[in-house]
């Protein structure tokens, strides 16, 4: 499975995050710091868990100076553990601590994201189901999230509301019904001159046999169904359709989900119930 960053989009996140950080200037790195002093550092893994960002931190630091060298000594997706070091990196010393922080918050968020998902691939080994995330992500930041994600080995739905139509609690209690909403669906996209591949979400299994007789859709979700339910829901579908599973899903429950035969578990804990992986940026004194 191959995680790939947005290049234009990673850029961006550099520049505007340095601006602020920086801003005018880092005053306590130019005022203590000879303009031409280089340093080598090393970023040191304080916790166990999955890496990720070491490709962001390369980045970082040849955006701040294109003679920086990084010298990996652990991948993208690896596990690691205490005392572990990611890398080593030779740099201009004042663009080196003007970089620190974006790469160490940048890294401690996408590894804390990708160890979460590295469990939740784990908790569902050996049976047919992708785990997805969801657009329950920091706004601006979904781009390396999901990126993320990938890297811990879990997998992509929607990049967001336009590439793929999703058909939800809402939108069939404002349009008056699934078929209503099914059907109005399929006008847009014929009036656009649009492909795109659509979800949609049942309450209960009178809902469900609803969208079944309606058909034309790709895949339907089973919202916060118990898993008695669940079981007999995916039988009832017998394959017609791709499956989902949403709400509820836990490192403690997602097994016994999978083992209904859903095609797909969804969870927006993947991004928003992550936590941090503790890392330092160390100067090694000569």
């Amino acid at each position: 499975m191959e995680a790939i960053l947005d290049k234009i989009q990673l850029e961006k996140f550099i520049f505007e995050g340095l601006y602020e950080d920086v801003r005018e200037g880092d005053h306590t790195s130019l005022a203590c710091i000879p303009v031409d002093d280089r340093s080598r550092a090393k970023l040191l893994v304080k916790a166990e868990g999955v890496i990720a960002g070491i490709e962001i931190a390369e980045a970082i630091f040849h955006h701040v100076d294109p003679s920086s060298v990084l010298d990996t000594r652990i991948q993208d997706g690896d596990d690691v553990q205490y005392g572990d070091v990611a890398f080593y990196v030779a740099c201009n010393t004042q663009a080196l601590l003007k970089a620190e922080r974006l790469v160490l918050n940048t890294m401690q968020r996408l590894s804390g994201i990708a160890t979460l998902s590295s469990r939740f691939a784990f908790e569902v080994e050996g049976l047919p189901v992708k785990i997805l995330d969801t657009r329950k992500t920091t706004p601006l930041l979904r781009f390396m999230e999901k990126w993320a994600v990938k890297i811990g080995g879990c997998d992509n739905y929607r990049d967001g509301l336009y590439d793929w139509i999703m058909i939800k609690d809402n939108h069939v209690d404002a349009c008056g019904s699934h078929t209503a909403a099914i059907r109005q669906v399929h006008q847009y996209l014929k009036d656009q001159n649009l492909n795109i591949n659509i979800t949609v979400e049942v309450r209960n299994l009178v809902e469900l046999q609803e969208v079944l007789n309606i058909g034309n859709i790709t895949r339907i979700m089973f919202d916060n169904f118990e898993l008695p339910i669940l079981t007999e829901a995916v039988a009832h579908v017998d394959g017609r359709f791709e499956t989902e599973a949403s709400g509820g899903v836990t490192l403690h429950t997602v097994r016994k989900i999978a083992e209904t035969g859903v095609n797909y578990i969804s969870s927006g804990a993947l991004t928003h119930s992550a936590g941090t992986i503790d890392l330092s940026l160390k100067v090694i004194k000569d």
